[in-house]
This record gives C-alpha cells, structure tokens and sequence, in this order.
C-alpha cells in the first residue's frame, strides 16, 4: 500500500521493481492501480478461466413437435425419446403445432401436454405452464435430478 500516488511517481516505482502498474479500478476516485508482472497476471486469469470451464454443465435443449392429432402409435414413440432426452439431463421443449382450422380446438393441444406432461412425471416436471406462442402451444420440461 503506497497510498495516493501521481502518475510519473507510481510508473518509477514500478519501473525500479521491473513489474509493470496495471489499472485494476478505473472508475474509482482516485483510480485503483497495482504493481505486478502483467505476463503472470495475465496467465493466471486464463487458467482460473479454463478451471470454471471444466466444471460447468451445458444443459442442451431438445424440442419435440406434434400435431393435436398425432396417432398413438407417433405419440409412443416421441415419447420415448422424449424420455431418453429427460435421461441424459437434458432439457425438452413439447411443441404442439395448430395448422388452420385447428386453431379452434386448442383444448385437445392442452390435453395432449397434459397427458405428456403425467407420462413423464417421474422423471420430468414442467417449467411452467403450457403457453400458446403464435400457433404453437409448448411447454418445457426440466429433468429432476437424482
């Protein structure tokens, strides 16, 4: 801790210890600097970088799309994937899609989610509530963890 420095000084001080000053708060009155090896410094920061990298989750977003009227033997089947999805910890979006006419029968869209939604309940939960977005009425499921 040097104190209040003026620039000229803080760079001699700085050149006679062979470090470099590096501005470490520049909005603060007066502005924050410290003496340090900025290669080293540098180095440091990249590592602690790589090191959060590792340890991070990507959770992929997986979507499935049906159709009001998909048939049982279509639904089995998304549905299982849909399971395997949920499975290897990722998120999956269940879209129903309206073409037409179909519009005026949202409430079988409804029950299909629902009816998704109660197949999956051991493994998924819902993210909120089924919601129409334009023509499409979806709902996403996060898998629970163990």
């Amino acid at each position: 801790m040097l104190g209040v420095l003026a620039i000229s000084k803080a760079l001699e001080t700085a050149a006679q210890a062979g470090l470099d000053l590096v501005e470490i708060s520049p909005n603060a009155e007066p502005p924050v600097c410290k003496i340090i090896d900025y290669g080293k410094y540098t180095y440091q920061v990249e590592k602690k970088k790589k090191e959060a990298k590792k340890t991070q989750k990507i959770v992929h977003l997986k979507e499935i799309k049906l159709r009001p009227k998909t048939d049982v033997h279509d639904y089995n089947f998304k549905i299982k994937h849909a399971k395997e999805f949920l499975a290897a910890g990722d998120r999956v979006k269940i879209t129903v899609r309206f073409k037409g006419r179909e519009m005026a029968y949202i409430d079988n869209g409804k029950e299909r989610l629902n009816q998704i939604i109660a197949d999956t309940v051991g493994i998924a939960k819902p993210d909120g509530l089924p919601r129409m977005e334009g023509r499409n009425l979806s709902v996403t499921l996060v898998p629970i963890k163990k």
